[in-house]
């Protein structure tokens, strides 16, 4: 007697789903850890208000001697940019070449405190976040394992897709029996959180391979290429005062956020964020000469669309677009892997037990 052939659909989905189960229980660990160290780094800055509150009593104002003198000072020793005082973290933060960070007061510039991924638990759980603690070869394997987050992601919602008549019935949630229920916990929960994961996962995999990102998108959608001053016209050792109360006006109605500490011979350059930007720091960019004659102004929001969505995809994967709200749905978003991780290990084991 022949037996009765299988369906195409059938078969697909019987193949996605072994798929789906190995790839998740395999690599599925490495995603979710991956994912809970971003949900602590939604809040990194109040975190270490918390760690460090020295840091926070002080008064977030931008002086030019105090900036020349943290320049003058530290620069040789390779730092290499600054972010302005703020409101949030009223020091400057300094950024050295070999991935420290250090705070120093906005008062005389006196250094407060220093930070690296060695001694610093918050820029230890984002090195394992952006590179596995393993520099670029723990990037391009993040790159690969983002990719098969994707693949899960969207095999499970094919996987859950219901009929008509069912959508009621598959995003319930049943206490028992263990199958039934990891089954339902594991499925009915991706199905409500899956947008937002699926948004956190695809940005974070746009930031790995930002190049190619921005080669797709400004091709569908068109992209600017600004291209910077390299030299100082005025060849002379930056006037500070000058330089800095310039830069805080050259571009109307634009927070200056960050400077980077000039070559010899070269401008000073400023990041900010204009009106309408979504990036915390801002992709707007300000070139001054040591004099303080402007050099180039770059306004970020009147970019074609191709380079403001690029630009866009690192400030929607931290969750600094839509408030409050948004920060604590991304964090949210965070935890889900690990979530389903263990969910859909409990399933496995159940059927395995049946």
């Amino acid at each position: 007697m022949n037996r009765p052939r299988t369906s195409r659909p059938r078969r697909l989905r019987a193949a996605l789903a072994w798929l789906h189960l190995w790839f998740g229980l395999v690599l599925g660990g490495v995603f979710a850890v991956v994912a809970l160290a971003g949900t602590v780094l939604v809040f990194h800055v109040e975190l270490l208000r918390l760690q460090y509150p020295h840091l926070t009593r002080h008064e977030a104002v931008a002086r030019a001697p105090v900036l020349e003198r943290i320049v003058d000072q530290w620069g040789p020793r390779g730092l290499r940019s600054l972010d302005l005082p703020r409101e949030a973290l009223p020091v400057w933060q300094g950024y050295f070449a070999d991935g420290r960070r250090g705070y120093f007061s906005p008062t005389d510039g006196s250094l407060l405190l220093t930070r690296s991924h060695r001694d610093d638990w918050l820029l230890w759980l984002h090195e394992l976040h952006v590179e596995l603690l393993a520099g670029k070869v723990g990037k391009e394997v993040l790159g690969i394992v983002g990719w098969v987050a994707l693949g899960l992601l969207l095999s499970g919602l094919y996987l859950w897709w219901p009929r008509r008549s069912q959508w009621r019935a598959h995003l319930r949630f049943h206490a028992g029996p263990p199958t039934r229920r990891w089954l339902s916990w594991h499925r009915s929960s991706g199905a409500i959180i899956l947008p937002l994961v699926l948004l956190v996962t695809l940005t974070g995999v746009g930031m790995i391979y930002s190049n190619g990102f921005r080669t797709a998108l400004t091709a569908l959608f068109g992209g600017a290429t600004h291209t910077a001053p390299t030299t100082d016209p005025a060849t002379s050792p930056p006037q500070w005062q000058a330089v800095l109360s310039q830069a805080l006006t050259a571009l109307p109605g634009a927070r200056v956020n960050r400077v980077s500490v000039p070559r010899e011979g070269g401008p000073v350059a400023f990041r900010a964020r204009a009106a309408g930007e979504w990036h915390p720091v801002g992709r707007s960019t300000i070139h001054l000469a040591g004099d303080g004659a402007v050099l180039q102004v770059v306004d970020a929001s009147a970019d074609p669309a191709g380079t403001r969505i690029h630009q866009a995809i690192y400030p929607l994967h931290i969750g600094a677009v839509g408030g409050t709200a948004m920060r604590w749905l991304t964090a949210l978003a965070g935890l889900m892997p690990a979530f389903l991780l263990v969910t859909g290990f409990l399933l496995w084991r159940a059927r395995k037990r049946g």
